[in-house]
């Protein structure tokens, strides 16, 4: 049976008692605020993944809207550097709806954009931007070719440029499943309002 509670004799044990209930009282202080900032810190974690649950959609419809009425002309495209003309691409994917980053940068390994729609996959763009008249060999069809799918898991491939492209690139494209998107396709594209999909032959899944 436990001795009976008995209060302190004497200013020692008085003492005693008084640093033992300050001591109590300091851990149960900071277990308190323990407590409080982990459900401080908790709730703000989770209002942070509300906000980015809510905001992430919000912020790509809105993108998405501000794009849907794009048109650019070829003085534009022709005006532009070659990371502008990468991001103007991407745009226009955004506006066709898919959705679209511009990758492009050293070591791209043949990707300036990589999108994604519903219905045609995954996409691949390699832009050539180039002066009025320049046309893109076959040697870049080889290049995209060879790491659109292995490297970049796309499902679709294409050459983009504000010029031309020679025969055996054409012919090589048309071949080995490498789209290609020439001056006039640019202007049907980008000025026009064709969405890229209907300009192109590009698979379709079912929904």
């Amino acid at each position: 049976m436990a001795p009976p509670f008995r209060k302190p004799r004497g200013p020692v044990e008085r003492l005693a008692a008084a640093l033992v209930a300050a001591a109590v009282a300091v851990a149960v202080l900071g277990i308190t605020q323990a407590l409080l900032r982990s459900w401080v810190f908790l709730a703000a974690v989770a209002a942070l993944a509300l906000a980015g649950a809510v905001c992430g959609p919000m912020l790509e419809r809105t993108r998405t809207e501000r794009l849907a009425g794009l048109r650019l002309s070829l003085a534009e495209v022709d005006a532009m550097g070659d990371q502008d003309f990468e991001c103007a691409l991407r745009d226009l994917l955004v506006r066709d709806g898919w959705t679209a980053d511009q990758v492009g940068r050293q070591g791209d390994q043949a990707a300036d954009v990589i999108g994604h729609h519903p219905r045609h996959g995954r996409i691949v763009l390699q832009a050539k931007h180039t002066t009025v008249g320049a046309k893109v060999g076959v040697q870049v069809m080889y290049q995209v070719k060879g790491t659109a799918g292995p490297v970049h898991g796309a499902d679709v491939a294409v050459v983009v440029t504000n010029g031309g492209l020679t025969r055996d690139a054409m012919a090589w494209g048309d071949q080995y499943g490498v789209h290609w998107v020439d001056r006039a396709r640019l202007e049907s594209w980008a000025a026009v309002g064709r969405p890229l999909h209907h300009l192109l032959p590009l698979p379709r899944r079912p929904l």
